[in-house]
């Protein structure tokens, strides 16, 4: 699935637009593991747009950057994740705004806690 994103470096005065492919499913079909490859893809698509030559597979963590799901005007959702280093917006999505938001909150909110090592 092709992903639209705008993104936006701090200090520009102007948005590129890319294009990104992380997931084969819809929004609506999207499993916790395709959430999480649609934000590292995002991450990494800002990063690159600041340093060209970074690593395609950088290491990405899913924390430092505040995210919101919001309704877009011509229908469906967007992503919005915003950092210090600039602003990245995906979409438009068509599912429901309450249904992605709680995905992403779990990935998120999954990335957070450690893991435990039993030996």
């Amino acid at each position: 699935m092709d992903i639209p994103l705008d993104i936006w470096l701090r200090g520009d005065n102007h948005a590129t637009t890319t294009v990104i492919a992380p997931v084969a499913r819809v929004a609506g079909a999207w499993t916790d593991a395709d959430v999480v490859a649609v934000l590292e893809g995002m991450l990494r698509a800002l990063e690159r747009a600041k340093h060209p030559d970074a690593l395609p597979d950088r290491p990405v963590a899913l924390r430092g950057f505040s995210w919101i799901v919001s309704p877009f005007e011509t229908g469906g959702v967007v992503i919005a994740l915003e950092l210090t280093l600039g602003a990245v917006v995906a979409g438009p999505f068509d599912v429901a705004e309450g249904e992605l938001s709680s995905k992403i909150e779990r990935v998120v909110s999954a990335s957070r806690t450690p893991a435990t090592t039993v030996h």
